[in-house]
């Protein structure tokens, strides 16, 4: 009798033993590890079209789809040097020097000021059907034959500077719909072969991030019955200047934040 306290202390004392050792080995129980998150790209990460934005001169907004996602995810830390017009020159000497071996996740979007879109939609907005159509297949030719090249690089250095991280690569969405939308649009032809330069684009830096291991979310999908003409655009058409054929708020909280959700989990 006088041996049972002194049992059931040390019985209770191995279980609270055994539990504390199960919540370190079982999966799912551990403290969760850390995220360090890098946004790189263009204005379509900074997040122009969403405003209002910071004082840096790149138009960073909160409302871009990463630091939305970094919110929504609880990042250990969370970097955004993505700038407005940034070309993949702009990711190579500005903004990679922000990654480092301790960086776990980077996204970007690049590619598109290199193929020339302040050009093409300057061409194809104001411009003749002949003229928007030279600019149309002239970015076209660049993004099969000059555009891989800069990619390779980008994501290359990229992995060099961040070899711990997965990088996943966003789209463009596709800009309008074609259906009739007044007589002050551009013709249905023009937005026509708009989307089908973006669908170029979107192939070919789809295949240039796989090449690189890189994941690619396309976000064309999401965007689909939103572009510039439908009832709920997501893409704003000429109201600014700057946020002109950019995602609008919603854009990035309902176009691109889902695309990347749905492959970051």
């Amino acid at each position: 009798m006088p041996h049972r306290p002194l049992a059931r202390a040390l019985a209770a004392l191995v279980a609270v033993l055994t539990a504390a050792l199960g919540a370190v080995l079982v999966p799912g129980t551990a403290q969760a590890a850390a995220v360090n998150y890098v946004a790189l790209g263009d204005s379509y990460s900074s997040g122009v079209g969403a405003g209002p934005y910071d004082l840096s001169g790149c138009l960073r907004s909160q409302k871009s789809y990463a630091p939305l996602w970094a919110a929504a995810h609880g990042v250990t830390t969370f970097s955004f040097p993505a700038c407005g017009g940034a070309v993949t020159a702009d990711v190579l000497n500005n903004q990679v020097g922000a990654l480092s071996a301790s960086t776990t996740l980077v996204t970007i979007t690049i590619g598109g000021n290199d193929a020339g879109f302040v050009n093409v939609i300057t061409s194809c907005r104001f411009g003749s059907t002949s003229s928007c159509t030279n600019a149309v297949n002239t970015a076209k030719t660049f993004a099969t034959t000059t555009l891989p090249a800069r990619l390779d690089a980008t994501y290359a250095a990229i992995r060099n500077r961040a070899p711990n991280a997965r990088l996943i690569v966003l789209g463009y969405p596709r800009l309008f719909e074609t259906n009739s939308c007044g007589w002050l649009a551009m013709s249905t032809y023009k937005r026509t072969i708009l989307n089908e330069a973006a669908d170029v684009l979107a192939s070919v830096t789809s295949a240039r991030a796989t090449a690189a291991g890189a994941t690619f979310a396309d976000t064309r999908s999401s965007f689909s019955g939103h572009g510039v003409c439908a009832g709920d655009p997501w893409i704003n058409d000429v109201s600014g200047i700057i946020e002109a054929y950019h995602p609008d708020a919603d854009g990035y909280r309902y176009g691109y934040l889902p695309a990347l959700n749905a492959v970051t989990g």
